[in-house]
């Protein structure tokens, strides 16, 4: 005779089941091919220390993803308060003065500085100089 367990581990498991097949069907992003993205086809918006133009997060042939943004931060303001995350990126500074935060110490950049934030590497950028600071980031993940 089937019991009451038996219908109730039944259901659970063709719930399990449908959930496992929808999850297996939903569509995954497109991958990023080859891409050109130009400074008048950005769009810029608003936020509370500058402006912001997220450019692609997406994977690609050979990563989990690909993010790319621009920031422009105006003088005297912080990107955001030093954090940490499992991906590393890269910081290419095309106008101004920033400090960033980096293996512990605060270091000045300018334009045509590059930085590396290390994978879990405490991190944070701010506008030290007197002009509006224009930075690229390049992120991404691999998975492990």
């Amino acid at each position: 005779m089937i019991s009451r367990r038996d219908i109730t581990v039944a259901v659970i498991a063709a719930g399990v089941s449908l959930a496992a097949v929808a999850v297996a069907q939903a569509p995954k992003p497109a991958v990023l091919g080859p891409a050109v993205f130009t400074w008048e086809g950005m769009k810029h918006g608003a936020t509370d220390v500058g402006t912001y133009a997220q450019l692609t997060r997406a994977p690609t042939a050979t990563l989990d993803e690909l993010e790319m943004h621009v920031t422009t931060l105006r003088p005297g303001t912080n990107s955001h308060p030093p954090h940490i995350h499992p991906n590393e990126e890269l910081v290419i500074i095309k106008q101004g003065t920033v400090e960033v935060l980096s293996g512990g110490e605060w270091k000045r950049v300018g334009p045509g500085g590059v930085v590396f934030n290390a994978s879990k590497s405490p991190h944070a950028l701010r506008n030290v100089g007197d002009e509006a600071a224009v930075y690229h980031v390049v992120n991404w993940k691999v998975g492990k």
